[in-house]
């Protein structure tokens, strides 16, 4: 898998193309708002006066298009069947994002193969004449395009919630990228908590884990705090940005966004061979 990401990454740099910063956003498990933080992230960053497009890579069940109000005519399943190039699928969202959407129930694009993907994440990355930012919303869980994908990719952000089993799988998810790329930037967000702390105990619980049984450190971008304001938005097919930006969502999304902008995350401490890493019977208490 590490010999085939690096194949692709070549592939990806091996012309003059100018890629953008791309970045996969994830998550261990479905539910966690992680299409939401995807598309609220890419239309902050354009607020933050960057160039952007999001690219659905939730393959087979793609819903991006849906939460932003857009009806694309062509989906990434038109360039599996040969009917279109990559170009040609692109949409315009609000703010000027430039959406690639994914097809829905469709089982070819959620089996597509090695080759088939490949090529699809190198077409997605060139895009990116004068754009700043590639935003991939990945499918969650650990099917191997999903990791695919991730290994394409330099940055990855794993949303995770407050919840043991989100927590936990995040975890799973983590163990399964560093397993094959060491050395990958992965960035905690966590969200829907209710207060900045709980966003940071989210944090703290992986990287604990990881620092015990990786030797990895997972850094922190900030938290996304629960708002009702959120669902309304989604019933509406808008941003919660666009549809409450004065909501404490949208506030909190800006703080994430900047950090992402400026690579300001939270780091632990260095994570040392003899560092003593307990984990009591509340280690996953929220």
């Amino acid at each position: 898998m590490t010999d085939q990401a690096q194949l692709l990454r070549n592939l990806v740099n091996q012309d003059s193309c100018i890629v953008p910063r791309t970045i996969a956003v994830t998550s261990g498990k479905g539910g966690v708002g992680k299409t939401n933080i995807a598309i609220n992230l890419a239309l902050t960053l354009i607020k933050l006066e960057r160039k952007v497009a999001l690219l659905d890579g939730d393959f087979g069940l793609a819903n991006a298009d849906l939460l932003l109000g857009v009806y694309p005519k062509y989906t990434l399943m038109d360039i599996v069947n040969g009917k279109r190039e990559l170009s040609d699928i692109i949409v315009e969202g609000p703010l000027g994002l430039k959406v690639i959407a994914g097809g829905s129930g469709a089982y070819e694009l959620a089996n597509l193969g090695q080759m088939g993907l490949d090529r699809m994440i190198s077409a997605a990355l060139h895009i990116g004449q004068g754009l700043d930012f590639l935003i991939v919303d990945t499918s969650a869980g650990l099917a191997r395009n999903v990791i695919r994908v991730i290994m394409a990719v330099k940055e990855v952000l794993v949303v995770a919630t407050s919840e043991p089993s989100s927590i936990a799988d995040a975890y799973g998810l983590i163990k399964t990228i560093l397993q094959r790329e060491p050395e990958k930037e992965i960035v905690i967000i966590a969200n829907m908590v209710r207060s900045p702390n709980e966003g940071l105990l989210v944090w703290q619980k992986i990287n604990l884990m990881t620092a015990r049984f990786l030797r990895r450190e997972v850094k922190y971008g900030g938290s996304v705090l629960f708002d009702h304001k959120v669902a309304a938005a989604v019933k509406a097919q808008q941003a919660f940005i666009l549809a409450y930006p004065g909501s404490s969502a949208s506030r909190s999304m800006q703080n994430v966004a900047e950090n992402v902008l400026n690579k300001n995350y939270l780091s632990a401490e260095p994570i040392t061979a003899g560092r003593n890493l307990s984990f009591g019977r509340d280690s996953f208490a929220t």
